[in-house]
Order: structure tokens, then C-alpha cells, then sequence
């Protein structure tokens, strides 16, 4: 269970995503510094309780038109052998030390309790509450069987996909859109999906799907 601590960090979680989001592929704002606000998110357990896992929904307003991402991050008390294309900054935690923050698509531990989040066997966790379930994370899974943990990564202009040898390809969204009011019906050909909620700049509450599940393509 991740102990939620009421500290401060420096730098901020908003500062270090403000220096790194304009490097992604993915990033859809222009030269301009993004002007970024957290909009929502959760977390998920590390079972063996030494990794924190946190996926943050921002928002930036700094273009004409405001854009929301998913910034699936882990925060490690030690760096991550070979993952360093993926760290996107340290800061100093009140509480715990120094912690060094990785782009969660990256990291083994994020890699395994995310399929089980999608196929039943974790649960989406309260973003600023020690053990309370966030309830608005909503996992569908039609596949048989758990979801395997060895994905490899890839970062295109649509997002992050995320794939197994011989198995599924989860499509993570980084840009969140809204959705229509109601269940979300799978999209053709997907074996399952995750939606969750976030809050727009004017205060309202919104459903988006964060990620897409497909099967294996043919060889």
C-alpha cells in the first residue's frame, strides 16, 4: 500500500513536466513554455512497496487551445539501471530523500501493475489518499487469462504503444480527448480498455479512455 505523505517537493512534479513534456513526440503545444495544471490522475500499488506509481493528468493552457496528457511517472529512491532516456528529473521528497522520477512507460514495476490493472488483478488507487480505491478508473477486459508484463515501449506523434512479444499491444493515450456521456463502447478490434476522469479549466468534470488493448497481430 503507497502511504500518501503531506510534504513538499523540489522541484515541483509541474516543473519538472514543464522542462520535459515539450521534448515528447507526442507533445502538441508550440514554442512557447508549456503553462501546465493538474487536472486528475491515480495511482497504483507497488506490491512490493518500494516504487510509487502515479499517473498525472495536466493540463496545459498555454496555446489557443488547451491540451490534456496522461504522464504515466515512477518515483525510485535510487536510479533505474539503464533507463536513463527515461528519467525525467530528481527531486528532493520532505520525507523520503531524494527521489528520482522515470516515465513510467519505462519502468518494470509500472509495467507490470498496469495490464493487471486492465485484466482485474489491481485496483486504480486514490490520488492524494492512502488506501482508498478511485472508483472513476474504470478497467474492461474481454481476454482470457493475465496480461503479460514484458512490453516494449515505443513513443510515436499518437501517444505511447506498448508491446509484448507474441501478445497484446496496449495503446496508452497521451493526449486525452472527452468522450460522450454514457458507457464507453470498445473500439473495433480492442479486447479491452481504461477510462478514468479529470477536471477541464472551467471546473467540470470529464471522461476520457487512457488506454486501448489489442490482441496480437498475425505474424
Amino acid at each position: 500500500m503507497a502511504v500518501i505523505h503531506r510534504t513538499t517537493v523540489q522541484p515541483t512534479k509541474l516543473e519538472l513536466l514543464t522542462a520535459w513534456l515539450p521534448s515528447r513526440p507526442w507533445y502538441r503545444g508550440g514554442p512557447a513554455e508549456p503553462e501546465l495544471a493538474k487536472a486528475g490522475g491515480f495511482r497504483l500499488d507497488d506490491p512490493e512497496g518500494e516504487v510509487g506509481i502515479e499517473f498525472i493528468v495536466v493540463t496545459d493552457t498555454s496555446g489557443d487551445r488547451s491540451t490534456t496528457y496522461l504522464v504515466p511517472l515512477t518515483y525510485r529512491g535510487a536510479p533505474l539501471d539503464g533507463a536513463e532516456h527515461a528519467l525525467v528529473g530528481t527531486m528532493e521528497h520532505g520525507v523520503l530523500g531524494r527521489r528520482w522520477v522515470y516515465d513510467g512507460c519505462h519502468d518494470p514495476v509500472l509495467l507490470t501493475q498496469l495490464p493487471a490493472l486492465i485484466d482485474g488483478r489491481a485496483q486504480a488507487q486514490d490520488q492524494n489518499l492512502t488506501d482508498v480505491p478511485d472508483r472513476d478508473v474504470v478497467a474492461t477486459y474481454t481476454g482470457e487469462g493475465p496480461l503479460p508484463a514484458d512490453f516494449t515501449t515505443t513513443d510515436d506523434q499518437e501517444g505511447t504503444r506498448l508491446t509484448a512479444p507474441h501478445g497484446p499491444t496496449l495503446r496508452l493515450h497521451r493526449v486525452l480527448e472527452p468522450t460522450p456521456d454514457g458507457p464507453f463502447p470498445s473500439p473495433p478490434g480492442s479486447t479491452g480498455h481504461l477510462t478514468g476522469t479529470w477536471h477541464s479549466p472551467d471546473g467540470t468534470r470529464t471522461r476520457g479512455v487512457y488506454a486501448v488493448l489489442y490482441p496480437a497481430l498475425p505474424a
